[in-house]
């Protein structure tokens, strides 16, 4: 049990449904870039086939980080869960660029005791205290996910975009507020603190519930994590990269997922 158990404790699992996995989670914003003293901000976050087309699931909202310009947490207001999408609101009170995140992450065991399979979800510092000590053919896989926009309010600025260290991040080169359409923009994705290399990214407009062409692109990043898209159209996107790494001696298999939304203008 004590292999077992080292094998568990890099392993971290999605606070979404299983079944919602094969679907594009998205966080839209109503507006990214507005002016003034203050303003507010209404955000749909789901899960459809189509970026944008509230029609699966809604998503959950336990993770939510917002970061103020000034890098202190607020609060969300008015949060409502409906059937195919949840929805808040944010008051921008501090110019500069908030990053509005869900982020999730845990552990999830699978194990087997007097021949039945048994699976749980939860914590990495839990593992011991919840998977029986006679289990048998006990595997984990750690899993990260980040959803993801941005907003501004007047200038845009940098202090709330530092990397945290976990899981797939996105670092800008170009400012995720600062997009337009037939310019070139540049980001870089991290995976704990590190280049995320040779990741397909994909990039997708919304719409699509009004057009035959999905017009989605894929760009791959380099060793230094970086990849660059130029924009074909003005309008909302969504961006999705996602590695799987297979277990390998004491380190455990693990997934991470990436999920960002920007606004490009004309």
């Amino acid at each position: 049990m004590k292999k077992s158990l080292a094998l568990l404790t890099a392993i971290a699992a999605l606070a979404l449904p299983m079944t919602a996995q094969a679907h594009r989670a998205w966080l839209a914003p109503t507006s990214t870039v507005l002016s003034g003293t203050d303003a507010w901000v209404g955000f749909d976050a789901g899960m459809s086939n189509g970026v944008f087309i509230p029609d699966h699931a809604a998503m959950g909202l336990d993770g939510l980080v917002i970061t103020a310009p000034d890098g202190s947490r607020v609060a969300p207001e008015n949060v409502m869960r409906s059937r195919y999408r949840s929805t808040f609101d944010l008051h921008l009170t501090q110019r500069g660029t908030y990053r509005v995140a869900n982020v999730m992450g845990g552990v999830v065991v699978s194990y087997k005791v007097d021949g039945a399979t048994r699976r749980w979800r939860g914590a990495e510092a839990d593992i011991a205290a919840n998977v029986p000590a006679g289990a048998t053919e006990v595997t984990a896989t750690r899993s990260d996910s980040r959803v993801e926009t941005f907003v501004t309010l007047g200038a845009p600025t940098t202090e709330a975009l530092q990397p945290t260290g976990e899981g797939i991040e996105l670092v800008p080169v170009t400012h995720p507020n600062d997009l337009v359409a037939g310019e070139p923009a540049t980001f870089r994705l991290v995976r704990d603190g590190r280049p995320a290399a040779d990741l397909d990214v994909t990039v997708a407009r919304g719409g699509t519930r009004y057009r035959d062409n999905p017009e989605e692109i894929t760009v791959r990043t380099g060793e230094d994590g970086a990849f660059t898209v130029t924009w074909p159209e003005p309008g909302m996107y969504w961006m999705n990269a996602s590695v799987r790494t297979p277990a390998n001696g004491d380190q455990m298999a693990s997934t991470a997922q990436y999920n960002g939304v920007v606004e490009v203008l004309p």
